[in-house]
């Protein structure tokens, strides 16, 4: 008997393929049509890394380094931990080609004293020709056995209608597709900007100094900059290797504060998560203390620079016992001069709870907001998804999915 997942895949194939074949002239032949070509969905496996490299290449996305596949699939402390065997992915293969590829993460939650099994969609990727497949190959992610909780984090509008075919639901926690940044280098983020809007060259040259004083001034008038930390507590930086003792401790207090879903935290996982093969950015870990003791911490990730040539810091993390908004606020002050030092253009807050967005909201940050909802979740049985469709249930950050997975190349 069919599983529900294939189920619903089938039915959203056959819809897919019901609304071209109405479209589609009569005497339109089947060359590339999604609901005639021949493909199969298998599990993925290491010895499909060309393939699905060279598929990655093909449409625009920068593919893994191998080194980033033994991260993720064989060093992973989820899987040291896990008593099932995880796929890696699944692909769509045709005339002996891989021509749709999903990746599957394995992580671990704490919610509560429970332990989650969790996993991730990552690196979603198919030809045009073969995309009515890769209902299939969601499929195939959402019938994994022995897991709680299903997620994606890199989800675009289209593969988010179908995450909800499958039961999904954007996470609720409030104001999580809203970006809060902060200008450091008025200039060239002006020049970002413009970029982004394909001003002319000639034009920019004009409109660029005067539009950087314009953000400079707006920033002064309007006081948009994290400031006035707690004098009570002292700040210092280390980088992620170097998480240790103190923080697995910090880890357990935290669990112990109230039921909330939160991303595992030990120390072993951290250390791993932080460490990418071939990183171009760089993670630093800025430390609260008052008398020695770790407080709070806060994981800050600077890019060496994107394509459109802006360079931008990252709040990767964030975690204050008892969530003391004084912890919070020199944390989050120490991470903007951070930033600042480190020669970054703006400094970005993705995510958080609302304690945490309504402290960063008294500094004014800009905001914008994702193109498309990027966090969608599922529960594996009925009565945890509805548990966690209420938004004081999550404590979500760019710390979960895989958003700080993928070292910068």
């Amino acid at each position: 008997m069919a599983s529900i997942e294939q189920k619903i895949g089938n039915a959203i194939l056959t819809k897919i393929r019901s609304r071209r074949e109405e479209t589609a002239a009569p005497e339109s032949d089947s060359e590339g049509s999604p609901s005639l070509v021949r493909a199969k969905v298998r599990e993925a496996q290491f010895s499909d890394y060309e393939g699905i490299t060279d598929l990655k290449q093909r449409w625009g996305l920068v593919p893994d380094p191998l080194e980033n596949w033994e991260h993720l699939w064989r060093h992973n402390p989820a899987l040291k931990h896990s008593a099932a065997k995880r796929a890696i992915g699944w692909v769509v293969e045709a005339e002996g080609r891989i021509v749709g590829y999903l990746g599957s993460i394995s992580s671990t939650y704490r919610f509560g004293d429970k332990t989650l099994t969790a996993v991730i969609g990552s690196g979603f990727v198919a030809e045009p020709a073969y995309r009515a497949h890769t209902v299939r190959l969601m499929g195939a992610f959402y019938a994994q056995k022995s897991v709680d909780l299903y997620i994606s984090t890199t989800a675009v509008e289209a593969t988010g209608k179908i995450a909800c075919a499958f039961g999904c639901e954007p996470m609720p926690q409030k104001d999580y597709e809203t970006v809060m940044f902060w200008v450091l280098r008025p200039y060239p983020f002006f020049q970002t900007v413009m970029k982004k809007l394909q001003i002319k060259p000639a034009l920019t040259n004009v409109l660029g100094p005067l539009g950087a004083v314009g953000v400079g001034m707006d920033k002064l008038l309007r006081g948009r900059w994290p400031r006035r930390p707690a004098k009570a507590f002292t700040v210092s930086e280390m980088k992620a290797s170097e998480i240790g003792e103190e923080f697995e401790n910090l880890w357990k207090e935290k669990l112990g504060e109230g039921t909330r879903l939160l991303a595992d935290r030990s120390v072993e996982t951290m250390r791993w998560h932080y460490d990418l093969p071939r990183d171009r950015a760089k993670t630093s870990v800025i430390c609260c203390r008052k008398q020695g003791q770790l407080l709070g911490y806060l994981v800050i990730r600077d890019e060496a620079g994107q394509t459109n040539g802006s360079r931008r810091s990252l709040v990767a993390d964030m975690l204050a016992r008892q969530d003391d908004p004084e912890i919070l606020r020199t944390l989050i002050v120490a991470a903007y001069k951070h930033a600042k030092h480190a020669g970054s253009h703006v400094l970005e807050v993705q995510g958080f709870p609302a304690h945490i967005r309504r402290l960063c909201a008294q500094w004014n940050p800009y905001m914008r907001s994702f193109p498309a909802t990027p966090f969608y979740y599922k529960g594996a049985v009925p009565a945890l998804h509805k548990t966690l469709a209420d938004g004081e249930a999550w404590y979500g950050t760019p710390f979960d999915g895989d958003t700080t997975l993928m070292p910068e190349l």
